[in-house]
């Protein structure tokens, strides 16, 4: 895709993943299952690093650890850099968004998203708005749902391919006015340029996000525009379906909130019908203490397993 280049390894990232243990890329096995405490793991490395916003050091180091983590699962992964310049001082900070594609020879995708900055203050802290934001929920969950999913990658089953999308900048927000979802409205309008001159050798039939859903007291409802939208009611209609036959009662099959998060560019831009996973009844939203003692690996296993069983599902080879 245009604006893509290749992520390439560091000593940093390859010594955290050295206690990492891949099944061999290839080789014919079992179907691997969702492991909520796996993905729990990820989530405090992630959390580890500390304060993640868009052109920090920490946010380099979290990119060469991911870029290693899903390579060594077997994806390919490739960066989507843009820039822009700093609010407060007009310094350029660089972006990237992390694409990592599985099967690429599949020309039908979905596409499964999450964001990977963090805010850079947690404006709505009563005490410390301007302290220390580690984003274990808010930033960290989507990120180690997709880490432990990639292991259950090469074994997906066809026709449908996968990619998984890290947008950065989704709230490099320093000021009320500042714009959200940087960079997923860079990935759409990239997309969605690529469609109209005919240069792009897939497409997306639907895509999912997945944002805040390590919440201890989880509780998913039905994003309202999600539902709204002809276009992605039938993926809101499908997810929820598979966590009714699982008997996942954290999945609530009715709306509650409009959220604005990066489903919005994807459908509205590149005209890829997304649906959004969320728990925004979250307490600790953008204050000091979204930190991993409110999250919970049981609220990642229910979460992953949903998604999982839903990719492998009749629904997605239908789409062929």
């Amino acid at each position: 895709m245009s604006g893509w280049r290749r992520i390439q390894r560091t000593s940093v990232a390859v010594a955290l993943l050295a206690a990492v243990s891949w099944p061999a890329v290839g080789r014919a096995e079992e179907p691997q299952a969702f492991s909520g405490p796996r993905a729990f793991a990820h989530l405090e490395t992630i959390a580890g690093l500390g304060p993640r916003p868009s052109g920090s050091p920490a946010m380099v180091q979290q990119r060469a650890l991911l870029a290693a983590h899903f390579r060594a699962a077997g994806g390919t992964v490739q960066g989507q850099a843009f820039q822009i310049r700093d609010p407060r001082t007009g310094a350029p900070v660089h972006m990237e968004n992390l694409v990592v594609e599985w099967h690429p020879d599949r020309r039908d995708r979905v596409l499964l998203g999450a964001h990977y900055d963090t805010r850079p203050f947690p404006d709505r802290d009563p005490v410390d708005p301007k302290g220390t934001f580690i984003g274990a929920n808010d930033g960290a969950s989507g990120v180690a749902l997709l880490m432990e999913l990639a292991r259950a990658m090469p074994t997906l089953p066809g026709p449908v391919g996968v990619d998984f999308v890290l947008f950065d900048a989704e709230e490099y927000v320093v000021a009320p006015r500042d714009p959200y979802f940087l960079g997923s409205t860079f990935f759409a309008r990239q997309y969605a340029a690529g469609q109209q001159a005919g240069t792009q050798q897939h497409r997306y039939r639907c895509g999912v996000i997945v944002d805040m859903v390590a919440d201890r007291d989880l509780e998913i409802w039905q994003e309202q525009q999600s539902i709204t939208w002809p276009d992605t009611s039938p993926v809101v209609d499908a997810i929820w379906a598979v966590a009714a036959r699982r008997n996942v009662r954290q999945f609530v099959p009715r709306p509650k909130y409009s959220v604005q998060d990066d489903h919005v560019p994807l459908r509205m831009i590149a005209k890829i019908p997304t649906c959004d996973i969320i728990d925004f009844d979250y307490p600790h939203w953008h204050t000091t203490q979204d930190t991993p003692r409110q999250c919970s690996p049981e609220s990642l296993e229910v979460v992953g397993g949903v998604v999982l069983e839903w990719l492998r599902g009749d629904w997605l080879r239908g789409l062929e």
